[in-house]
């Protein structure tokens, strides 16, 4: 596929917004009700804010929901909703203003975070708004976008706490005193960590389309939905379900501008099918490469389906299906 430029040069007025801004009333939303929604929340010695969303408490549904629009940056609705697909009725559903910056300027985990080494080193990947803080990853450089705001949220998909020394670190690399920092923290086999995975099914058809070189200057608009997999005790398992909610089941219908003939490209080269290793349960393709991520070929993260709407002509393109059987063998269970 070809693209003029991957830069953003057409901008709508959410650009000039500050995502860590428009994210902090749903961080203090979800501090304020969080024995409602069953998670804690602590200070640290050094004045963070951390909120366990299922570490040590339960977390749920709509804790997870809630963090899903504080990833988006507070540019994005999720909501939880009937699935289309036969076997799995609950789903989730995204739309995001502005979906470039919300979901890669804010939702994408692309910050890679480690202390330590050996058994006891931690290693995370940051997304969220404190991201655009950072701006540690080069493709800030390419959205050409920076946030500045006096406090900042980072979400980490993990089962311990971060240790002290890397939270100082975090704090300053974002240029704030670790009291203006709240990092949330949800377990990939908890709910909360459940659906805030699963509402990545935009954001990574939008990383797709930015690996596809297809101009993010063109991407007006965009929702997409996917369903909502049963939790899983164990780490690779519940990683694997909800990689294959997108994989096998996620919709995603995008809005551009442009001509046909590339709006028509991008619906073809999208879909996950396309990936040479698409065809078998992601915990099956992990296992083939000894538990090596970065040996997956990363075309394979995007969803199942895929509708591409031509503003300039009306014409839509489609790509790609929902692969009920393949779902089935993920998601598993009792009949």
């Amino acid at each position: 596929m070809s693209g003029q430029s991957t830069g953003i040069s057409r901008r709508s007025a959410a650009w000039g917004a500050s995502v860590n801004a428009l994210a902090a009333p749903l961080v203090d939303a979800l501090i304020q009700d969080a024995a409602l929604l069953d998670v804690a929340v602590e200070r640290l010695d050094n004045g963070c804010t951390v909120i366990d969303g299922g570490i040590d408490v339960a977390g749920g549904l709509e804790a997870g929901r809630r963090v899903a629009e504080i990833c988006l940056g507070g540019l994005g609705r999720v909501t939880l909703t009937h699935s289309e697909t036969a076997a799995w009725p609950v789903g989730v559903t995204v739309h995001a203003n502005a979906p470039v910056l919300a979901c890669l300027g804010s939702q994408y985990a692309g910050w890679s975070l480690s202390h330590g080494e050996g058994k006891g080193a931690f290693h995370a990947l940051g997304s969220g708004p404190a991201r655009a803080l950072s701006v540690k990853e080069a493709l800030f450089g390419e959205l050409d976008y920076r946030d500045r705001a006096d406090s900042g949220c980072l979400v980490l998909e993990v089962d311990k706490r971060p240790p002290p020394a890397l939270v100082e670190k975090i704090a300053a690399d974002c240029g704030l005193e670790p009291p203006a920092l709240t990092l949330i923290l949800t377990p990939t086999c908890s709910l909360a960590g459940t659906v805030q995975v699963v509402a990545r099914v935009l954001e990574v058809a939008l990383h797709k389309v930015h690996a596809l070189a297809f101009p993010l200057d063109r991407i007006v608009d965009g929702m997409g939905s996917a369903p909502l997999p049963p939790p899983a005790p164990e780490f690779v398992q519940a990683m694997g379900r909800t990689n294959d909610a997108i994989v096998f089941a996620g919709r995603v219908h995008l809005y551009v501008s442009g001509d046909d003939q590339a709006a028509r490209a991008l619906a073809r080269s999208l879909p996950a099918s396309e990936s040479n290793d698409y065809g078998r349960p992601f915990a099956q393709v992990f296992k083939s490469y000894d538990y090596d991520f970065f040996q997956i070929d990363p075309m394979l993260f995007s969803p199942a389906a895929v509708s591409v709407s031509a503003l300039d002509s009306g014409h839509t393109f489609r790509g790609g299906r929902v692969d009920e059987e393949l779902l089935q063998q993920s998601f598993g269970g009792a009949t």
